[in-house]
């Protein structure tokens, strides 16, 4: 067995490396090892490993390996050495004690390790089905879906988001849908492929996956491989492969939320809706969260008070001729359907009696945020 290692690597590439792991390595852990990362090297390649079990990542650069080997180090002492450290490469090296000598220009540090023996089997690719995905389909779906989550650790099948393919003989569309109970926001894309994953009964994702899912995909949005298969969703792309392990459990049908009848519907410019919702968001807290709405000829006012802060009030000018009708709903839900939206107008919907409202993008059909409201 070989107990030294030591190679030349590129700062910034150790760098990138490094920070895709600290998401995923428990900070207050009873197994020590899992605050750490692997590092192994052979082959002209350093590849960079880091789990906590549910989530697995596996990176894989080009180095210079004058000696292969591999060991595991604290996953945030080292991002704070490579970060600090000024000089294009770095220059590592493990004695047989497991000590590594980590330097850059004139800076030198010496780190413990613990033996890789001690780590997590991160699996490689098992027979799991995978297909091509554009990476900016996964973060538009992400981006429209994964704020209305839920919180609360007691409701496991809610704390993260459901993905379910649809497919047609043109099209293979995939769905993301999230739910806190209160709300439900739910987006879909073509995939533009049309042998995609079958995903018919859906899988779900759990929260700490999509963040991993979400900064993967922000920093590469090219083409990668998706895989679902044997309670994992695995994503490739050139240099990094995540494996998340999926919620076992059934996701509620969130279809029986979405209402059948039509409510007052009225149209408004997103920006404008959306400073209005964010001046009534200065006097809620957690407590007094609550925005009321009221609809009547050419206007919208909204009302916010909170016993603890204060009032505010304010109005915007709309198209609308109908019944008046007010309907209370938390600002913060609002403010969040209405966000993401690219499109320059909202369509917003607001439903009779305890009906929930409908936050619509107008110019795009694939995304919807359903709002239950308060009781006024």
């Amino acid at each position: 067995m070989v107990t030294n290692m030591e190679f030349n690597v590129k700062r910034e590439i150790f760098l990138t490396g490094i920070q895709k792991t600290l998401g995923i390595v428990e900070k207050k852990t009873t197994m020590p090892i899992l605050s750490n990362l692997l590092l192994r090297a052979a082959d002209d390649r350093l590849t960079i490993i880091a789990t906590d079990r549910e989530i697995g990542l596996v990176a894989d650069y080009e180095a210079e390996i004058i000696q292969g080997g591999e060991i595991t180090l604290s996953a945030r002492k080292l991002h704070e050495m490579v970060r600090e450290v000024q000089g294009e490469k770095i220059h590592v090296v493990k004695n047989e004690r497991d000590m590594v000598m980590i330097t850059c220009n004139k800076a030198v540090y010496r780190i413990p390790g613990i033996p890789a023996d001690d780590y997590p089997v991160v699996a490689g690719q098992e027979e799991i089905p995978q297909c091509r995905i554009k990476g900016g389909i996964l973060k538009e779906l992400i981006r429209k879906t994964a704020f209305a989550m839920s919180t609360d650790e007691t409701r496991k099948t809610l704390n993260g988001v459901f993905l379910e393919t649809e497919k047609s003989a043109e099209t293979s569309m995939i769905r993301m849908a999230a739910t806190d109970g209160h709300r439900l926001a739910l987006m879909k894309i073509d995939t533009g492929e049309k042998d995609f994953l079958g995903l018919e009964k859906g899988v779900i994702v759990p929260r700490k996956g999509i963040g991993e899912i979400r900064r993967l995909v922000d920093e590469e949005i090219g083409d990668m491989s998706l895989g679902i298969g044997k309670g994992m969703l695995m994503i490739k792309t050139d240099h990094t492969l995540l494996k998340v392990s999926l919620i076992d459990g059934e996701y509620p049908d969130y279809r029986r939320v979405i209402p059948v009848e039509k409510g007052l519907v009225v149209t408004l410019e997103k920006d404008k809706f959306m400073h209005a919702l964010r001046r009534m968001s200065v006097i809620s807290s957690e407590r007094y969260n609550g925005v009321i709405i009221t609809i009547s000829e050419g206007r919208l006012v909204m009302n916010s008070t909170n016993p603890d802060v204060g009032e505010a009030n304010d109005e915007i000018d709309i198209s609308y001729s109908g019944e008046e009708r007010s309907t209370g709903y938390n600002v913060t839900y609002l403010a969040d359907a209405v966000e993401v939206i690219d499109e320059g107008q909202v369509e917003f919907e607001i439903g009779a009696g305890m009906k929930p409202g409908i936050v619509r993008s107008i110019g795009n059909e694939n995304y919807f945020c359903i709002v239950m409201p308060l009781k006024l």
